[in-house]
């Protein structure tokens, strides 16, 4: 019997399964990333901005673990927001020693934006599949997302 997808004991098949998951994703990154316009923000920079967005204001050392990159390398970026005035730093009032980060209507603007050329060039592109098509790609998405969490 021939099986489209590796059962849990095969190692062989759940690692070719990783390959194809990790090529797929890669791939449809790079495209979306080429839906934006040169001169726009990071990467790195607008996914802080998306998580300011999402998840509200935060520390930098919070941003940092959470974009699991460098403090060092969080505050540059939230230095550049800050003066490109996406986003501002307040005293936090529970420790008045720390700071916390929030985006502005501006930094909510350019999220926004992105996003929204992103999605359009995305929806766009999914008219091309058929409706169990959709559904399973929205499947994967979360799926995704729950591995990305792991």
């Amino acid at each position: 019997m021939s099986r489209d997808f590796p059962a849990a004991e095969d190692t062989a098949g759940i690692a070719q399964a990783a390959t194809e998951v990790r090529t797929g994703v890669m791939r449809l990154a790079r495209r979306l990333r080429a839906e934006r316009d040169p001169g726009e923000l990071t990467l790195g920079r607008l996914a802080v901005l998306g998580r300011l967005e999402r998840d509200g204001p935060a520390t930098a050392s919070a941003l940092a673990a959470a974009e699991r990159v460098t403090p060092q390398s969080m505050a540059r970026m939230v230095q550049h927001l800050i003066d490109a005035e996406l986003a501002e730093r307040d005293l936090d009032p529970a420790d008045r020693r720390a700071a916390i980060i929030r985006i502005t209507e501006a930094g909510r603007r350019t999220v926004r934006q992105d996003r929204g050329k992103r999605e359009a060039w995305l929806a766009q592109a999914m008219t091309g599949l058929t409706d169990v098509e959709r559904e399973l790609l929205v499947l994967a998405a979360r799926l995704l997302d729950r591995l990305a969490e792991s």
